[in-house]
């Protein structure tokens, strides 16, 4: 399996045509390259982009994820031992401040595993497990036990799709992963679209966000992905189950795909800004779907397009423009997660089959 190292993206780096530079801050963005130095240059600059960033709970783990599914082991331990230096008494990874996030946290779970494994620090062993048991035993829940998304509302949000069901998969608890994934999808999935809204409150039992956001979509695409990746073949049903939601969401957000490849925030709202972020997310989902055998090889020429349409966005800095940007997450801009998200669907690219990277290209 191909994997993108620190140190070959260095070897590279110095190496590559400079003229590309004469692009540095001036937000013109950089064309699609071919397998080679320009194109590891440009995911340098994305990685050093979304590391100067802000990175609250999720944002901290989303970041490690990038570097766990690259094989950049290195990052993942520093990462992780950054994330653990935030944990709270109760077992919350990589909190700042006024986080009061209660699935987010989990986003860095796997990162501190890899990097106990790889280590065998019992700090990070321990570390992880803390965050594990405050998930199993002491995180608020509605009363169907889905989690809450935060200490404070009785709230579930669709970000929790991402944020807690892959941890609890990796970390063995393959059941809580599943019943999570049913108690988010239960009051957050339309039927009648086949998308999932925003957010709702478990105690007046009545949406606080009923929008269709599109990113928040991307979170639970991508969410299956990583649950599918470590549940046990012998969970036959489960597996098919969310093959089934997986399938049937990436066709339900490709009826909003615009001519460009890219998506409005709000997919069913055409005056919502035009949003870069969910085009990699989904490109991420599909390439790692056709290689697990789980979706069709077909699907590898929307997965493709978007990916073109992700790479059209990133500037001469290495910024991903566009994005559902932070920090209040309501106009286009630049996002710690729109920057992950770009490396994470390079390194499921990457993870393709030769041939199934040749298809995509020549449809």
């Amino acid at each position: 399996m191909v994997r993108i190292r620190r140190q070959v993206l260095k070897s590279f780096c110095f190496g590559v045509v400079w003229g590309v530079m004469s692009l540095q801050g001036s937000g013109q963005s950089l064309p699609l390259p071919e397998e080679g130095g320009m194109r590891m240059d440009v995911l340098m600059r994305v990685e050093r982009a979304m590391l100067s960033m802000q990175r609250a709970s999720w944002e901290h783990g989303v970041a490690a994820q990038a570097f766990v599914e690259q094989g950049n082991d290195a990052m993942v331990i520093l990462m992780a031992r950054e994330a653990v230096l935030r944990q709270t008494e109760e077992g919350r990874l990589a909190v700042l401040y006024t986080d009061n996030g209660v699935t987010d946290p989990a986003a860095a779970g796997e990162a501190v595993m890899r990097a106990a494994r790889i280590t065998g620090d019992p700090a990070l062993k321990a570390a992880a497990e803390r965050m594990l048991e405050y998930l199993m035993e002491r995180a608020p829940r509605a009363p169907d036990g889905t989690l809450h998304h935060t200490v404070k509302e009785p709230e579930i949000w669709v970000d929790s799709m991402y944020m807690a069901p892959p941890f609890l998969a990796v970390a063995g608890e393959y059941d809580e992963a599943v019943r999570q994934i049913r108690g988010i999808r239960k009051v957050l999935w339309n039927e009648a679209s086949r998308l999932y809204s925003h957010r709702w409150d478990t105690e007046r039992e009545e949406f606080i966000n009923p929008k269709f956001w599109g990113v928040g979509n991307g979170w639970v695409a991508a969410a299956m992905c990583r649950v599918l990746a470590v549940l046990p073949e012998s969970m036959e049903a489960e597996r098919a189950e969310l093959i089934g939601y997986l399938e049937d969401l990436l066709s339900a957000c490709m009826k909003y795909k615009r001519p460009d490849h890219l998506f409005h925030d709000v997919l069913d709202d055409p005056s919502s800004f035009v949003e870069t972020n969910l085009s990699q997310m989904l490109a991420y989902s599909v390439f790692r779907a056709v290689q697990a055998g789980w979706i069709a090889s077909g699907w590898l020429e929307d997965g493709e397009a978007m990916r073109e349409a992700a790479w059209g966005k990133v500037d001469a800095d290495g910024y991903v423009q566009g994005v559902c940007g932070a920090p209040f997450f309501n106009s286009p801009g630049r996002a710690t997660e729109g920057q992950a998200f770009f490396l994470l669907m390079e390194a499921a690219w990457e993870d393709l089959d030769p041939q199934y990277r040749m298809d995509a290209r020549n449809p």
